[in-house]
C-alpha cells in the first residue's frame, strides 16, 4: 500500500483510518525534528473521502480539514473527481489569453503567428496535467468551447458578431485540434506506462479494482473507460499488450 508521495519538500501521507494517519504524521514529525526540520502547521492540511470528519494533530495543534488542496499545481478534491481541476485549468488558460490582448489586437502580427502564440502560451496552461483527466461529454464540449473562444479572441471577433464556428475556423486557417491533442497526450502516457517491463505501480493503478460493492446507479466514466473507448481494446487485451 502507498503511504506517501514525495516531491522535494511537498509530501502527501495516505492512510485508511484517522489513527493510522496520526501515527504516520507523528513518525514524520519525530524524524524531521532529528534533522532540525519542522512541519509548517499552517500549510499542512487534512482531507478525507466523503467529507468524513478527521481530527489530526501536530505537536498538539489541530490541523485544518479541507475539501480541496493544491499539490504540484494540480487540485485534489475529496471526491476524487477531476472536474474542479479541469475547470480551474481552463479558467487559468482564459486568464492568460486575456492578458495577451495587445498581441491579439495588433495589426502588424499575422493571424497565423497569433494562432501559434495561442497554442504555445495559452494551451499549455489550460492542459497542464491533462493526462490524468477523465473526459466525459461535458468536458469534451467545454474543451471545444475553450478552443473556439480563444480563436475568436485571436481574430478579435465580438461575441455580438454571431459568427459561426466554421467561419471562425476558416478565417484562422485551422481545424479543431485541442480535444485531439488532449486525447493524444493521454494515450501516449498510457502507452508509455504499458511499455514498462514487468509490473509497476502505475499499471496496478490503471488496471486495478477496488474491493467491495459500488454504489447503486449508473457508474461514472472512469479514466480507463476513455482508453477503451478510444482504442477499442478490452482491459485484458490492453494489459497483455
Amino acid at each position: 500500500m502507498i503511504t506517501n508521495l514525495r516531491y522535494a519538500d511537498d509530501i502527501i501521507l495516505f492512510a485508511t483510518s484517522e489513527a493510522e494517519l496520526q501515527e504516520l504524521l507523528d513518525r514524520l514529525d519525530r524524524v524531521s525534528r532529528k534533522y532540525s526540520l519542522l512541519i509548517n502547521v499552517d500549510k499542512t492540511k487534512v482531507m478525507a473521502n466523503d467529507s468524513i470528519a478527521c481530527r489530526v494533530l501536530i505537536q498538539n495543534e489541530l490541523l485544518e480539514q479541507v475539501d480541496t488542496f493544491q499539490y504540484l499545481w494540480s487540485l485534489i478534491t475529496e471526491d476524487g473527481e477531476c472536474t474542479t481541476e479541469f475547470r480551474t485549468r481552463l479558467n487559468r488558460g482564459q486568464a492568460i489569453g486575456a492578458s495577451l490582448c495587445k498581441i491579439w489586437k495588433s495589426h502588424s502580427i499575422p493571424i497565423s503567428t497569433k494562432v501559434r502564440l495561442m497554442k504555445a502560451l495559452v494551451w499549455p496552461v489550460a492542459t497542464y496535467g491533462c493526462e490524468s483527466w477523465t473526459l466525459r461529454k461535458n468536458e469534451e464540449t467545454r474543451l471545444d468551447a475553450f478552443e473556439m473562444k480563444g480563436l475568436r479572441k485571436v481574430l478579435w471577433f465580438s461575441w455580438t458578431a454571431k459568427k459561426a464556428n466554421e467561419c471562425v475556423l476558416n478565417k484562422a486557417g485551422v481545424k479543431r485540434e485541442l480535444l485531439d491533442t488532449v486525447k493524444a497526450r493521454k494515450l501516449a502516457y498510457y502507452g508509455h506506462t504499458m511499455r514498462k517491463q514487468g509490473s509497476c505501480l502505475e499499471k496496478e493503478i490503471m488496471h486495478g479494482t477496488m474491493p467491495g460493492a459500488r454504489r447503486r446507479g449508473r457508474p461514472l466514466t472512469a479514466w480507463m473507460d476513455n482508453i477503451r473507448t478510444w482504442t477499442g481494446l478490452s482491459p485484458w487485451k490492453s494489459q497483455s499488450e
